[in-house]
């Protein structure tokens, strides 16, 4: 039996379609024919999408649909991308669009989609290496059809603008199979001549088709690649081409792109008449300034004059030379006065008895500082004679002056104290009174004999 549990409603089941819907169809390309299309006081759009063998309900809300760039009738067929859905209220199966387009373009437009994000994932477009405009355009080539309404805007609102500046036009197909190719060819030309500032390539709107041309992969590159400052100004300001992208400057129109490239005449006119004006009042200033400072510089000058120092300074003079008397003469009686206080001074102190009575002095002190001293040499003399006999009755040489000998061993040189300090067969060296002996030792007593001399 079923459980109450187990029953849906007809919004839960449409529910449930919906989610599985959405959740296994993304956003999908659908081509067909348009059928029973309509569009209400909303704005919306209705329609059918079938082929021969089915169809499925479509809409288009009102903010996508404005954007349209053709009328949807009856019987055309065009190439629509949406997601699907379920209209739960009527439990309608059907696509909302956010996009639509001629079934013509379709592939055009997928090609165009594929290139532009292979050359984006490159970074070709990046923006990073799109260089400035020169702030003044010298010499422009521009390349585009000579007879199409772009090249006319173009040269209209530069004579216009900025008469002084030097076009030069490089004729060109834009639409067509070998244009492409063309355009590439000259602008790779114009670019390497080195001749300009800056290269336009433009030409006026239409469908994708005809601005396919500049779409081309190779055109893009070249744009890329160009040493030269690029601006592409293709078709009306809704259309974007690849050679858009690549170059260092879209304008969304010809006349924009011209209006972009020069400044107006009038403008610079204007700024002329300004810096000149500006320039003016720089001088009319500095002039004054000049003056200002002249004037200053006179009355300076004629307050010192160099006749008014001279006379002030001959005063300065004559007012000084009496106190430099004055002060010469207060220093002469100085001077006079220690002369004459050192010469009392001198006479009172008589250098010349002081003297006579030192070396009387000394005189009677010689003979005495002669005899300390030879008294001091004897005792000296006892002195030194009775180190000298101490050091005699300890010293070595004096007991072997006695007859007894010192005893090393010729190997080292060690001093032999005991018998048991040699071994037999050993050489030693004896040290006598008059020269010196070489030992062999033939026997070793264990005792010597007391009172036995230690002569070899």
């Amino acid at each position: 039996m079923t459980s109450s549990n187990d029953v849906l409603t007809p919004n839960q089941l449409n529910t449930l379609a919906r989610d599985l819907l959405e959740s296994t169809f993304p956003m999908v390309w659908v081509e067909g024919e348009l059928g029973s299309v309509s569009r209400p006081a909303s704005g919306h759009l209705y329609f059918t999408l079938k082929d021969a063998r089915a169809q499925v309900r479509a809409a288009m809300f009102k903010p996508k649909s404005q954007w349209l760039k053709f009328l949807p009738r009856e019987g055309m067929r065009v190439l629509v991308r949406g997601r699907l859905t379920l209209y739960e209220a009527r439990g309608d199966y059907q696509l909302i669009l956010d996009h639509m387009e001629e079934a013509g373009e379709g592939a055009l437009r997928r090609a165009y989609d594929e290139l532009k994000a292979r050359l984006e994932a490159e970074g070709l477009f990046d923006p990073a290496r799109k260089r400035p405009l020169p702030a003044h355009v010298r010499r422009l080539a521009v390349i585009t059809s000579p007879s199409g309404a772009a090249v006319r805007d173009v040269l209209s609102v530069l004579e216009r603008r900025f008469p002084m500046l030097e076009v030069e036009l490089l004729p060109s197909l834009v639409q067509g199979a070998t244009a492409a190719p063309q355009i590439t060819s000259l602008l790779r030309q114009a670019d390497a001549s080195g001749r300009y500032d800056v290269i336009l390539l433009t030409r006026g709107g239409g469908s994708l088709e005809d601005l396919w041309a500049f779409n081309d992969e190779q055109l893009a590159r070249a744009v890329a690649a160009s040493n030269t400052p690029v601006v592409s100004a293709v078709g009306h300001e809704t259309d974007f081409s690849l050679s858009d992208f690549a170059a260092d400057l879209r304008a969304p129109t010809p006349s924009v792109a011209a209006e972009l490239l020069v400044p107006d005449q009038r403008d610079l006119a204007l700024r002329v008449r300004r810096l000149a004006q500006r320039l003016q009042q720089l001088q009319v200033h500095a002039m004054s300034q000049a003056m200002q400072r002249a004037d200053r510089a006179a009355l300076r000058l004629q307050a010192h004059s160099p006749q008014a120092r001279l006379n002030l300074l001959k005063h300065r003079q004559e007012a000084a030379f009496p106190r430099l008397h004055a002060t010469w003469q207060q220093q002469q009686e100085r001077r006079a006065s220690r002369l004459r206080h050192a010469a009392t001074v001198l006479r009172s102190t008589q250098p010349q008895r002081r003297l006579n009575a030192l070396a009387e002095k000394l005189a009677t002190l010689a003979p005495r500082a002669h005899a300390a001293m030879a008294r001091q040499l004897q005792r000296d003399a006892l002195r030194l004679r009775g180190i000298a006999r101490s050091l005699e009755a300890v010293s070595p040489l004096a007991t072997v002056a006695r007859g007894y000998s010192i005893l090393t061993r010729l190997e080292d040189g060690a001093l032999v104290r005991s018998a048991g300090q040699v071994k037999p067969g050993e050489q030693l060296r004896a040290r006598l009174a008059e020269g010196e002996l070489q030992l062999r030792v033939e026997q070793i007593s264990a005792k010597p004999a007391p009172g036995d001399s230690t002569q070899g």
